[in-house]
Order: C-alpha cells, then sequence, then structure tokens
C-alpha cells in the first residue's frame, strides 16, 4: 500500500511538474518581423507604398494600424511609432503574443542593392 500512495505521488509531482512547463511555453516570444504597415480597415490592399494615403485616412478615422507579414495580419501595440511607417516596409522587433506583437523597434527594412 505505501508503494502505491508513493507511485502515486511520484506520478502527480510529475505530472505537476510537466504542466508549469507547458504554462511557460504560453509566454510571448521575442520575434523579429519584416512586412508593411496597413488600417484595419482595408487591409492587406494598403499594405504598399501605394496605400499609404488610404491608410493614414484610415486611421485618422479610428482604423486600427496593422502588419502585414507573410500574408498575416498582426496587432501592433505602438500606434503612434506605427504611423511613422505607413508606406514604407519595415521591421519590428518586439514580442508576439497571438496576433500582437508589443513592440519594443520600428526600423525602415534595409533594401537589398541588386
Amino acid at each position: 500500500m505505501k508503494r502505491l500512495i508513493s507511485l502515486g505521488s511520484v506520478l502527480v509531482l510529475a505530472f505537476g511538474l510537466t504542466g508549469i512547463a507547458f504554462a511557460g511555453d504560453a509566454a510571448p516570444k521575442p520575434t523579429t518581423m519584416t512586412g508593411w504597415i496597413t488600417d484595419s480597415y482595408c487591409g492587406a490592399k494598403n499594405a504598399n507604398a501605394e496605400g499609404a494615403g488610404c491608410a493614414k485616412d484610415c486611421y485618422k478615422k479610428g482604423a486600427k494600424l496593422e502588419l502585414v507579414a507573410d500574408g498575416k495580419t498582426y496587432q501592433i501595440s505602438d500606434q503612434k511609432a506605427a504611423f511613422e511607417h505607413i508606406g514604407h516596409e519595415v521591421v519590428i522587433t518586439g514580442t508576439l503574443d497571438k496576433d500582437t506583437i508589443k513592440v519594443d523597434k520600428i526600423q525602415p527594412a534595409k533594401k537589398d542593392k541588386a
């Protein structure tokens, strides 16, 4: 009986520690993404230099600024910094939590010399 209780205690402890490890996996992950800043009204169609004017107008009307990168759309935590980069390809460094980027830095993407 004591062995069964001991074995049960070990299993509970092992599963408990495993659960803690999995809970840590849900933490936001640092990332760097390259893409275009656009607005939440018009989305990916304004994710280019030509859509800059429309994206700025939509933002002024209440749209949120977002990043379109690799075919996906991400929310941006620092709207003021993002506004300064509408119409330019950017590199955003920050922490990704689900579909939101908590911005550490936004800078223009470097163009490759052909």
